[in-house]
Order: structure tokens, then sequence, then C-alpha cells
């Protein structure tokens, strides 16, 4: 999308407060028109002979005013301004986030890569700030052009063929951004990048000390580091050089051209070219307005240069691209942001759809009928999966490391798109297995599972009520189902224990374990898991399957109805022969699907 269809898009969001903004910005650039009248009539009135020495204190009374007057909207303008641009960056912050949780399996990836957190800062600051200074921008350079007609118009009053001369730096400064435009963007282009990578490799650092500390590799990483930073020093300082020699180009060649105009202008003052002192007074007094203007257009052009290099960017980012199939909608749509307005009380809050998931039926059976897909240039993936899960058993995906297990979950949560195939939930067809296939309806933890610097207590419930009965009895019931409960006993503080970033304070079992509980809290009809073996201890993933399986020991004590439909990836014998139905993967292929009986007479 072209970058002055995207300006547009974002002033429509918030042409309420734009309008209000813009008017405050006419009279903060306007206020300072009316001087240059009462500045003519001053000096003619000094110029004659019967003059008086009263009289002139008027005038001054009045530009005294008018300055007061400045004062008073300037304040206003900055309030409106604050509001304005903290609602721009929020609209592209927004939508950029929005754009990365749409990716298939919200991955934080581009066309020939993936970002890491730390490198996405840099788009959630860097970029939405420039964009943010371009859409803020067009308020200043609007009021600064209606004035600056108005300037021109008072001038042609004064010698038309005078003002006709301010239009020969305006000819410059288009010639200089034409031919500086590439050069404005690829400068810009790097200098983002290299602070990219900075901030990517310091974002990994802090969640890889130990790595670092075990491999001793100190001494590189800092070496990394510097070099990383240097070329972002170089980068910036070039892309500011380049930026400052041409606003220093563009107030030279205004310079100069304001020197000639009124050198040619005071070579007609005097009372045969009918010229007053008032009247030269007043053409440099609005030809400031006109040749700031002038210089102040070619900056325009190059904000809007640089946040194109910004749009680019977040959009290749999120896939936003008119030729990419993972299009997610332009980072300029309108959204509700819920900020508090200037005047007013802040907006609620939308009610939350959690009550509302349950859509259909308690599953019965859930069918999948020629799921495939394979990854972007390459034929590794799933090709035409067909199996059916019937409510209560035990699915078990099994096969050798890259038969496409994680893959086949994956597509079939629609954390990736499936190029075909249909799933059905009690024979109704599921179009976004995306927005169905998540709490209450199904579950899914992965091989590594995702946790929070906060309390076991906060990772568990995840923003579920705490005090409920219903609530406490699940969460006791889920600690105990998953052997977390002998883990607690060691932790002084219980479940207000702190797990550290990312649950470092975890070992790797405690982690699957944890993120487990989580997923029976929340009572799903499908619980998925990817390979809990990968962190457990055979002894422990036995007890715990026990405890899942066990109708002796329901998750939910008050709940006894309740019973979840298990399908998890995993290779030990002991899953396969507790399994009521086994699916061997190969290649991305189903090479069995049957009981535990026919798998081990194969």
């Amino acid at each position: 999308m072209p970058i002055y269809q995207r300006l547009w898009r974002m002033i429509r969001y918030a042409q309420r407060l734009y309008w209000v903004d813009t008017l405050l910005w006419l009279g903060i650039a306007g206020l300072p028109i009316i001087p240059g009248v009462l500045i003519q009539q001053f000096f003619n009135h000094l110029t004659r002979e019967d003059s008086t020495g009263e009289f002139p204190w008027l005038w001054i009374a009045l530009l005294l005013g008018t300055g007061a007057a400045q004062l008073m909207v300037i304040f206003l303008g900055r309030i409106t301004k604050t509001q304005h641009r903290f609602l721009m960056s929020g609209l592209v912050r927004h939508n950029l986030l929005l754009g990365l949780l749409k990716r298939p399996g919200a991955e934080l990836a581009t066309g020939d890569g993936k970002n890491s957190p730390g490198e996405l800062l840099s788009y959630f600051r860097d970029d939405a700030f420039q964009i943010e200074n371009m859409v803020a921008s067009v308020n200043e350079f609007s009021a600064q052009a209606v004035f600056a007609l108005v300037s021109i118009g008072l001038l042609l009053r004064v010698s038309v063929g005078m003002t006709a001369l301010v239009f020969l730096p305006l000819c410059a400064i288009a010639i200089i951004v034409q031919r500086a435009k590439h050069r404005l963007k690829r400068y810009r282009r790097s200098s983002r990048q290299s602070t990219q990578e900075v901030t990517g490799l310091i974002g990994e650092l802090f969640t890889a000390v130990q790595a670092v500390k075990v491999a001793g590799a100190e001494e590189a990483i800092l070496n990394e580091l510097r070099q990383r930073s240097d070329r972002r020093h170089q980068m910036i300082v070039r892309d500011r050089a380049f930026n400052a020699l041409l606003g220093t180009s563009f107030e030279t060649i205004v310079s100069l051209g304001t020197g000639f105009v009124l050198i040619a202008v005071s070579q007609n003052l005097g009372e045969q070219n009918n010229l007053t002192v008032g009247d030269f007074a007043l053409f440099i007094y609005y030809l400031t307005f006109v040749t700031y203007f002038f210089a102040s257009l070619g900056g325009f052009f190059a904000i809007i240069q640089q946040s194109d290099v910004s749009f680019e960017r977040m959009a290749k980012t999120i896939g936003d691209r008119e030729d990419s199939k993972l299009s997610m909608g332009d980072l300029t749509s309108s959204h509700d942001l819920y900020l508090k307005p200037i005047l007013g009380t802040e907006p609620a809050l939308p009610s939350s759809p959690w009550e509302n998931r349950r859509i259909l039926d308690p599953l019965q059976e859930l069918r999948v009928v020629g799921l495939t897909y394979t990854y972007p240039h390459s034929h590794i993936g799933v090709r035409d999966i067909s199996f059916t899960l019937n409510r209560g058993s035990l699915t078990v995906i099994t096969g050798r490391v890259g038969a496409g297990k994680t893959t086949l979950l994956r597509v079939l949560l629609g954390l990736v798109t499936g190029q075909s195939g249909s799933i059905f939930w009690n024979g109704q067809q599921i179009h976004d297995p995306a927005q169905f296939l998540v709490p209450p309806q199904a579950a899914y933890t992965s091989q590594i599972p995702q946790l929070f610097s906060a309390s076991l207590q906060d990772n568990l419930l995840l923003g579920l009520a705490g005090d409920g009965r219903e609530i406490k009895a699940r969460l006791k019931g889920a600690i105990a189902t998953v052997a977390l409960d002998q883990d607690l006993a060691t932790m002084p503080e219980g479940l207000n224990t702190r797990i550290g970033t990312r649950g470092v304070r975890l070992s790797g079992g405690q982690k699957q374990r944890l993120a487990t509980a989580r997923m029976l809290i929340r009572q799903c009809e499908l619980l998925i898991f990817d390979d809990l073996s990968s962190a457990l201890d055979v002894e422990t993933e036995q007890q715990l399957w026990q405890n899942l399986l066990s109708p002796k020991k329901p998750v939910n004590p008050d709940s006894s109805h309740y019973l979840p439909t298990y399908l998890a990836v995993s290779h030990r014998p002991g899953m396969l022969q507790r399994a009521d139905q086994i699916i061997l993967l190969e290649s991305g292929q189903v090479a069995f699907c049957g009981s535990p009986q026919q798998f081990f007479a194969r």
C-alpha cells in the first residue's frame, strides 16, 4: 500500500482529534501573521511627519496581546498533540502485535528467517515512533502551508515581481529531494537494521547467560556485541549526518534566496518606486513564513521517505504485502484502543468472550480427513493425514525424529494453516481451528512449555479467578494429578513461589508438569501433549498418565462427568501399551493406525 494512502487512513482514523489539533496549529502558525500588518503600520506611522509619540504604543500593545494569545494556543496544542501522537503510535503498535499474533503459530518470522524478541523491540520503538512523527508533522506542515499561501498573497500586494523570485529556492529544494530520495531510504534502512541486530543480541544474552558461561564464550560474545554496536554507530552517524546535510542544504538555499530577494526589494525602496519603509518591513516579515515553509517542505518529504522504510520493515515482519499469501491486514487498519480521552471518561473494555467459547457440544468424536501441510520451499511436512478420536480415548502419535509428529499437532490446532484437509467436531466441520480448538474445547502443551516470570499460581491460572470454590478444587486436583504437590512441599512459599525468567528456577520435568496442570485446570474436552517424555523420567511419566487415565482420580472431584480425550506424542513402549489407538508417522504420512496389539504384532 502506498505511503500516502497509509497516511490518509491514519488521519481518517483519528479525524476528530486530528482536526482539533490542526485548528490549534493553525492558530499557532496564524497568530504570528497578525504582527506583520501591525509592524507595517508602525513603521509607516513613524515615517510620517504628523506622527505623535502616543499612537505607536497602540501597535506595541497589540503585538504583546498577539504574543500572549499565541502562548495560550501553544499550550492547548501541546495537550492535543500528545494525545494525537500517542493514538497514532498506539494504533501502529497494536496492528503490528496483532499481525505477529496472527502469523502461523505466532512465530516471529520474516521472509528470510526469524526475529528474536529483542530485535522486534526496534520495530515497536523506533519504527512506530517514526510513523508517529510523520503523522504529527502533517498538522504542522498543513498549518505552515496555509499561512505560507496567506503570506504570498500579502507579498503579492507589495510587489508581484519580487514575490515571483521567492519560488526560486523551491525549485532547488525539489531537485535535491528527488535526487536524495533513494539514499535517504537506504541509509535509514541500514541504521534500523543495525539497531535491530544489537537489540536482538542483547535480548538473547539476558536469557542465555548460563549457556555463555558454560561454553566460556564471554569474550567472543562481547566481541560480537562490540562489532554490532560499532556497525550501528557507523550506520546511525551516516544516517543522521546525511539528514543534517540535507537540512543544512535546505536552510542554505532558502537563506541565499532570501538574501537575493531582499537585495532586489531594497533596490525598489523609495518614493519613486512607491515602496514605503512599512512595505519593506512587511515584506521581510512575511518572507520568513514563506522561506521557512520551503525549508520544512524538504524536511517533510524526507520524513515521508524514512517512514516508508519503517512501514516496509513492519509489513515484512508480519507478511503484510500485496504479493504475500500471509497478508494479515494493513498496519493502519482501524481498531479500538481504549485510551483515556482528553475530555470525558475512559471507555470500558469489551466483555471477555471466555464464557461464550463453548460453541459445540462436548466432544464425542473428532475426525481428521486428508490433513496436509508442507513448509515453504521444501517437501517437509505432513500429507493426507486421516484419523478419528473417540471420547475418553488415548491416541498416541509415534515415529522417528523428523517424521512430522509436531507438525501434525500444529496443523491440527491451526498454529500453521493447513493447505488441504478437514476437521470435524461431532460431525460439524471446524473452519477455523486456531479460533475453535482453544479452551474450553482444547488445550495444548508443547515440548518446551512457555512460562512467565511470575508465581507458580499465576502461571497455573493465567487470569482465571483463583478465589472461587470450583477454581480452587480444579487447582488442587490438577496439582495432585501431575504429582506437583510433592515439589510444592519443598518450596517455602508454596504456590506463591516465583519461578524466575521463563521458569529458570524449575527443572525441565517441573515445567512440563506445571504446563500439564495448567491444561487440566481449564477442563478442556481435548488435551494434546507434544512428547512429555522429552523432560520426564520414565517413572514420573508413568505416574502422571496413571493419574490422568485412572477413573478413581478425576481431575476435578466435583465434576464426575468430565471425561477428556487425549492425543499425545510419545515413543516410549509404556505409553504405546496404554494407548487405545496408535498412529505411526513415516516421512509425514500415516504408516499405521490401529490398536496396540496390531501395532506390536507388525
